[in-house]
C-alpha cells in the first residue's frame, strides 16, 4: 500500500466529547519520606497539556487540519489552562462551562521520566445535552468528519443525535467508544475499539478468525460502516461489511508511554479521510502515527513533519533518489528539525575520487546534502558527443549509495537555477577556482540569505581526462 501525506490544511474536523487536562509535576527524588515509606519529589516544573477530547482536537490540528471542538468543564483555572494551550495550538475550542463542577484533571507526579503516583479530580458533568447538541448542529456546516471522543465522562449524552445530525448531511462520523453498551453508536461510520473494549462487548477472541467473526456480526447489529480495533503490540484491525479484513503490524520502535495512542488513531483517521483518504489509506497513516506517539512521554501530538517523515520512511525515500514533490516534501521535514540543507550539482559522468571528497566536504558544510544531476541531453549538450558515459539514472543510483549524499535529484536545463528557487538551499556548494560570484545560482542562494561556498577540487581527479584515458588506451 502506497502511502502520501494528504492534504490536511483542506480538512476541516469537529471534534465532540470528553474533555480534560492532563498536568504533569516533574521533579527529582533522593530520598524516601520520614512520615511513610514513599519517595520525596522535590517538584521543579509543572506541565499542562489537553488530554481526552483536547488532546484529539490537538492531534488533528498539529497535523495542520483546522479543528474545532466541544466540550463540557467547570468554570475554573483548569478550564482557561485548557482553553489557551487549544488556542495556541490553533484549535477552536468552544466549552460549555458549569459553574461549582470542576474540570477533569488527571494530575501525574514525575520522577527521571517515571510516573510515580496519579491523582484524578473528577465530578460526573450535568451536561445540557440539548443544548450542546443545537451547539453542534450549527458549528457541522463546513465539517468534513465529527469525531465523538468518549471517555464517559458526562459530556456525550445524547449520541444519536449527534450521529443522525451528521449523516443527515452526509458527514462521516468517527466514534472511539467507552462503556459496557456500544449500541449508542449505532449507525456511526467507524468506531475504534481497543482489544479489552471490544472484547467488553463480544467476548473474548481465542484468535483473529474469531475476532473477524465477532466484529462482522458487530457491524451487522450496529450498522456500523466499519470498525477499526486496535490491539498493542498486535497492531490494528479494519473490519468492513463485504471486504476482507485488513491486518496492520505495529509500527512502534519503543514503547515509551500508551498514553494517548488512541486519540492518536482517531485523530489521524479522521483528519485522512477529512482529506479525501479512502480508509485503508487512512487508517494505515493512523498506524504510523502510533508507532510514532507511543515512543514519547506522556500526553502526546504527532507533527505534520513527524508523520511525513515516517511517510517517507515507509515508501524508501529518507534519503535516495527522489522527484521534485518527493524533494521538497523531505526538505520541509529537515528544515522542520533545524536541519541544514546543502546543495551542489554536476555532471558526475564517471565518479572518482575527487567527486567523493568533494562530496564528503559540501555534506560537512551542514547536516542534508542534495546533489543536482545534470540529465543525459543537458550532458550531452555540456560535453559534446559521446557524453555521457554513463546514463542519468545509473549516475544518480551510484551517488545515491554514498553515505555523504542524502537526496539526489536529476534537472534538464543547462544550469540547476530552478530547482535553487524551488528547494531555496540553506548553502549552494560548488567545486572550483573561481569567485563565488561566477557560480551559478549565486545570485538567487544570497538573494534570500543563503550562503554560496567555493571548494578547492582534488588535483589530478577529472571525469574528462578519465574518459580521454580510456579512449586512448582503446
Amino acid at each position: 500500500m502506497k502511502l502520501s501525506m494528504p492534504r490536511f490544511d483542506q480538512a476541516p474536523v469537529l471534534v465532540v466529547g470528553d474533555v480534560m487536562l492532563d498536568r504533569y509535576w516533574h521533579g527529582g527524588t533522593s530520598r524516601i519520606s520520614p512520615e511513610a515509606p514513599v519517595p520525596v519529589v522535590k517538584v521543579e516544573q509543572i506541565e499542562d497539556r489537553p488530554g481526552g477530547a483536547a488532546n484529539v482536537a490537538l492531534n488533528i490540528a498539529a497535523l495542520g487540519a483546522p479543528a474545532s471542538l466541544v466540550g463540557v468543564t467547570g468554570d475554573d483555572e483548569a478550564a482557561d489552562s485548557l482553553a489557551n494551550s487549544l488556542k495556541g495550538a490553533g484549535v477552536r475550542a468552544l466549552f460549555q462551562r458549569i459553574a461549582h463542577q470542576p474540570t477533569i484533571v488527571k494530575l501525574r507526579v514525575m520522577s527521571r521520566h517515571q510516573q510515580l503516583l496519579r491523582i484524578d479530580f473528577e465530578e460526573p458533568f450535568a451536561t445540557d445535552a440539548l443544548a450542546l447538541g443545537e451547539q453542534v448542529d450549527e458549528l457541522l456546516e463546513g465539517i468534513k468528519v465529527l469525531v465523538l471522543s468518549d471517555y464517559g465522562k458526562g459530556a456525550l449524552k445524547n449520541h444519536q443525535v449527534l450521529i443522525q445530525a451528521a449523516r443527515a448531511r452526509g458527514i462521516p462520523v468517527l466514534a472511539d467508544p467507552k462503556g459496557k453498551d456500544f449500541s449508542i453508536y449505532r449507525g456511526a461510520s467507524l468506531i475504534t475499539p481497543n482489544l479489552s473494549e471490544f472484547e467488553t462487548i463480544v467476548g473474548g477472541c481465542a484468535d483473529e478468525h474469531e475476532l473477524v467473526s465477532k466484529g462482522a456480526q458487530l457491524m451487522h447489529d450496529l450498522d456500523l460502516g466499519a470498525l477499526l480495533v486496535t490491539r498493542g503490540e498486535h497492531g490494528m484491525t479494519l473490519l468492513r461489511p463485504d471486504h476482507p479484513a485488513l491486518h496492520l503490524p505495529a509500527r512502534a520502535r519503543e514503547v515509551f508511554d500508551v498514553t494517548g495512542a488512541g486519540d492518536t488513531v482517531i485523530s489521524t483517521l479522521a483528519a485522512a479521510i477529512a482529506a479525501g483518504e479512502e480508509l485503508p489509506h487512512a487508517v494505515a497513516l493512523a498506524n504510523l502515527a502510533a508507532g510514532i506517539v507511543v515512543g514519547k512521554l506522556g500526553t502526546a501530538a504527532i507533527s505534520a513533519p513527524e508523520l511525513r517523515r515516517a511517510i517517507q520512511r515507509e515508501e524508501g525515500s529518507e534519503r535516495g533518489v527522489l522527484g521534485l514533490e518527493q524533494l521538497l516534501l523531505a526538505v520541509d521535514d529537515a528544515r522542520a528539525h533545524k536541519e541544514k540543507i546543502v546543495f551542489t550539482n554536476g555532471c558526475f559522468d564517471i565518479l572518482h575520487a575527487g567527486h567523493v571528497t568533494y562530496l564528503e566536504q559540501a555534506r560537512a558544510q551542514g547536516d542534508r546534502l542534495i546533489v543536482a544531476v545534470n540529465d543525459d541531453a543537458s550532458v550531452s549538450r555540456l560535453k559534446g558527443p559521446g557524453r555521457p558515459i554513463n546514463s542519468v539514472d545509473r549516475r544518480m543510483a551510484v551517488l545515491a549509495g554514498l553515505g555523504a549524499v542524502d537526496w539526489v535529484i536529476s534537472f534538464a536545463e543547462g544550469t540547476p537555477e530552478n530547482l535553487l528557487r524551488e528547494v531555496k538551499p540553506d548553502v549552494l556548494v560548488k567545486g572550483g577556482d573561481y569567485g563565488i560570484e561566477q557560480v551559478v545560482g549565486a545570485d538567487i542562494v544570497t538573494a534570500y540569505g543563503g550562503t554560496v561556498k567555493v571548494l578547492g577540487l582534488v588535483e589530478n581527479s577529472s571525469t574528462t581526462a578519465i574518459v580521454e584515458k580510456i579512449r586512448k588506451s582503446e
